[in-house]
C-alpha cells in the first residue's frame, strides 16, 4: 500500500474538486466579492491612521471637524468590514456544505452500484471512514483554505501596493520574501502529504477494527477476546498517534515558528533601513508606523496561509481516498443491446459454467444443468462445494469466467438488473432486517404494494400470528438488523418480503434453517403452494426438506458429482446416500467423500 500521493495526483484531485465547485460559481463569485470588500477595508485602515499622524498629529493641526470625519470614516470602515465578513463567512460555509453534500451522495450512490467483489476485498470500516471522515475533511478546504488563500492573496497584493506608495526602494527589497516563503510552503507540502496519508489510513483501520468488534461482540465476549482486541486496537491507535505526532512536529517547525523568524529578521532590516535613512534626512513617523504595520499585516496572512496548508493537505489526501472509491469499476454486466427481454416462464440453464472469485482458483468447474418451468432443483453438498456461488451467479452478483447462463433462452447478461431483481425472489439463511417498521421491512418502501397484498403475503407464510401479537402490529419498530425479533420471526418476515412481490423464480438458501419444527411444518405447506407455477432453486443442508425436488444436484469441490431425484440418489449409494445416512444417524464407518473411481454423472 502506498503511503503518499504524487504531485500529479494532487493536481488531479484539486481539479476534480473544482468541478464540484463550478456548480456554485455564482455563489462563489458573490462570496469572493464580499471577501475582497472586507480585505480592502482592512488595507485602507492603516492609511487613515497614517493620514491622522502625519497630517494632523505631528503638525498639531487638530481641527475638530476634520478629526471627527476621519474618526467616523475609520469606525464606519471597521463596521462595514465586520458586517461583510459575517456574510462572506456564512456564504462560504453554505457552499462548502452543499459541495460535501453532493460528494457524499455521489459516494453513497457509488457504493450501491459496486460489485460484490469490492465488498469482499474492502473492510466495511474503511468504506464508512471514506464516506464520513474523509468527506468532512474536504469541507474544511472550501471553508478555510479557499477563502483564506484568496483573501490573504488579495491582502498581500494590496499591502505591497501600499508599501510602494510609502517607499519604493523598501517595497522592492521586500520582494525577496516571496521566494523564501514559496520554498517554505513547498517543503512543508512535500513532507506533510506523507504524514497525513498515514493518518488517514490509520484512521480507516481504526474504524475497521471498531466495526469488526461491534459486529462480533457476542463472539468476543463468549471467547474472552476483549484483551486481544484491545491490544490490536491500541496498536493501530498508537500508529495513528505517531503519524499525527510527526505532523505536529512538522507544523511546529515549518509553520508559524519559521514564518515568525523570517518576520523578525525582516523587521530588523526595515528598522535598520529607516535608522540609516534618518541619519541623512528626516523621516515621517506616519510612514514608519504604516510600513511596520503593513509588514506585520504582511506576515499575518502568510502565517494564516501556512496554517491553512495543513488543512489543505488533509483535504487533498482525503479527497484522493474519496475519488479512489468513486473511480472503482462498477463492472456493469448488462448487455448494451436495445432489446429488453423479459422473464415469463423462468426456465434456467447453466451451460459449462466456470467461476472464480479471485481469478486464480476455480470455485465452480463446468457446471451444467437445466431447471424447467415450475420445477424445483435442490443443491446439496458440503461447505465450500459451490452451492452459494451458483446462486450468486444466477443473481448476477459476480461475472462468470466461462460458459453461459440463460433464463427463458436469453443470456443472463441480456436481461436488465431491474428485470432480474423483480422476477427472482431470494430468501437467505440469515435474513437482514432494516431499522424501521415491520411493514417497511416487507414492502421496502415500495408504495405500489397495497395493504391487502401485504396481509395476504403475511398469512401465506404463516407470519400473521406473531405480527398480530406485536404491540403495534405492522407498525412495530424493528431494531437494527432486527435484533428485537427471534431468528424464526426474522425469517418469516423475509418470506413475506419475497412473496408479496410474486416472483417468477424462487431462490431459497436453507430458508427454514432458523424456524422451529412446528412453524416449519406450516412453512413447508406454504412453500409447496408458493412453488406452484414458479421455478425454484433451493440450497439444502437438511436433506429431509428436498425429498420432493424434481432434481437434486450433489456438488463436491465445485463439480456436480451426482444428480437425480431423492430416490434415485439413494439407490446409487454414492455421496448423497452417505450424507443421508449421517443426517439420520444410520452411518457407521462411511466416509462422506465421493469415490475416486466414480465419474460425475453429467
Amino acid at each position: 500500500m502506498k503511503d503518499t500521493i504524487s504531485k500529479k495526483e494532487q493536481r488531479d484531485v484539486l481539479r476534480r474538486l473544482l468541478v464540484y465547485a463550478k456548480t456554485y460559481r455564482r455563489s462563489f463569485t458573490l462570496a469572493f466579492l464580499l471577501l475582497l470588500s472586507a480585505t480592502a477595508a482592512d488595507i485602507i485602515s492603516p492609511i487613515l491612521v497614517k493620514v491622522f499622524i502625519d497630517d494632523y498629529l505631528v503638525p498639531r493641526q487638530l481641527e475638530t471637524r476634520s478629526l471627527v470625519l476621519l474618526g467616523a470614516a475609520y469606525i464606519l470602515l471597521h463596521l462595514a468590514k465586520v458586517m461583510v465578513q459575517y456574510f462572506q463567512l456564512v456564504k462560504f460555509n453554505e457552499i462548502a456544505f452543499r459541495i460535501i453534500q453532493n460528494i457524499r451522495v455521489d459516494v453513497f450512490s457509488k457504493v450501491q452500484r459496486l460489485p460484490m467483489r469490492y465488498f469482499d476485498q474492502t473492510p466495511v470500516g474503511s468504506i464508512v471512514s471514506t464516506v464520513t471522515n474523509d468527506t468532512e475533511a474536504i469541507k474544511e478546504m472550501f471553508v478555510d483554505v479557499a477563502a483564506a488563500f484568496v483573501q490573504n492573496g488579495f491582502f498581500l497584493i494590496g499591502i505591497f501596493i501600499a508599501m510602494f506608495f510609502l517607499n519604493v526602494k523598501l517595497a522592492l527589497f521586500c520582494f525577496i520574501l516571496f521566494p523564501v516563503i514559496y520554498g517554505l510552503m513547498k517543503t512543508y507540502r512535500r513532507f506533510s502529504s506523507t504524514f497525513y496519508y498515514q493518518m488517514r489510513e490509520k484512521l480507516s483501520q481504526l474504524n475497521t477494527k471498531l466495526n469488526e468488534s461491534l459486529q462480533g461482540m457476542n463472539i468476543i465476549q463468549i471467547f474472552r477476546q476483549e484483551r486481544r482486541l484491545l491490544r490490536e486496537f491500541a496498536a493501530v491507535n498508537e500508529e495513528h498517534y505517531q503519524a499525527g505526532l510527526k505532523s505536529i512536529k512538522l507544523d511546529g517547525l515549518l509553520l508559524r515558528p519559521a514564518v515568525d523568524l523570517i518576520y523578525v529578521l525582516t523587521l530588523l532590516l526595515v528598522l535598520s533601513f529607516f535608522g540609516i535613512a534618518s541619519q541623512t534626512s528626516p523621516i515621517e513617523v506616519g510612514v514608519l508606523y504604516a510600513f511596520v504595520n503593513y509588514l506585520e499585516r504582511f506576515f499575518e496572512p502568510v502565517n494564516q496561509m501556512m496554517m491553512r496548508l495543513s488543512i489543505y493537505q488533509q483535504a487533498i489526501v482525503s479527497a484522493s481516498r474519496v475519488f479512489t472509491l468513486l473511480n472503482e469499476e462498477e463492472q456493469s454486466m448488462e448487455s448494451s443491446s436495445a432489446s429488453t427481454p423479459t422473464i415469463r416462464k423462468g426456465i434456467i440453464e447453466f451451460k459449462n459454467v466456470t467461476f472464480s472469485y479471485d481469478g486464480k482458483r476455480d470455485i465452480l468447474k463446468n457446471i451444467s444443468f437445466k431447471v424447467k418451468e415450475g420445477e424445483t432443483v435442490a443443491l446439496v453438498g458440503h461447505t465450500g462445494s459451490g452451492k452459494s456461488s451458483i446462486i450468486n451467479l444466477l443473481l448476477r452478483f459476480y461475472p462468470i469466467k466461462a460458459g453461459e447462463i440463460t433464463i427463458d433462452g436469453y443470456s443472463l447478461y441480456d436481461l436488465t438488473n431491474e428485470e432480474i431483481r423483480r422476477k427472482i425472489g431470494l430468501v437467505l439463511q440469515d435474513p437482514f432486517l432494516f431499522a424501521g417498521t415491520v411493514k417497511d421491512n416487507i414492502v421496502l418502501h415500495d408504495h405500489t404494494i397495497g395493504e391487502e397484498a401485504i396481509e395476504e403475503a403475511v398469512q401465506f407464510v404463516q407470519a400473521h400470528r406473531f405480527i398480530e401479537a406485536l404491540p403495534d402490529k405492522y407498525e412495530h419498530q424493528a431494531a437494527e438488523r432486527g435484533t428485537n425479533f427471534s431468528s424464526g420471526q426474522r425469517q418469516l418476515i423475509a418470506f413475506a418480503r419475497t412473496i408479496v412481490r410474486n416472483p417468477k423464480i424462487l431462490v431459497l438458501d436453507e430458508a427454514t434453517a432458523h424456524i422451529d419444527t412446528e412453524t416449519e411444518e406450516a412453512i413447508q405447506t406454504a412453500l409447496s403452494r408458493m412453488k406452484e407455477g414458479r421455478t425454484t432453486i433451493a440450497i439444502a443442508h437438511r436433506l429431509s426438506t428436498i425429498q420432493n425436488a424434481h432434481l437434486i444436484l450433489v456438488l463436491h469441490k465445485g463439480e456436480v458429482v451426482e444428480r437425480g431425484t431423492h430416490q434415485q440418489l439413494l439407490e446409487k449409494k454414492g455421496l448423497y446416500y452417505k450424507m443421508y445416512l449421517l443426517q439420520n444417524g444410520l452411518a457407521e464407518s462411511h466416509s462422506c467423500q465421493p469415490k475416486k473411481t466414480q465419474s460425475p454423472n453429467l
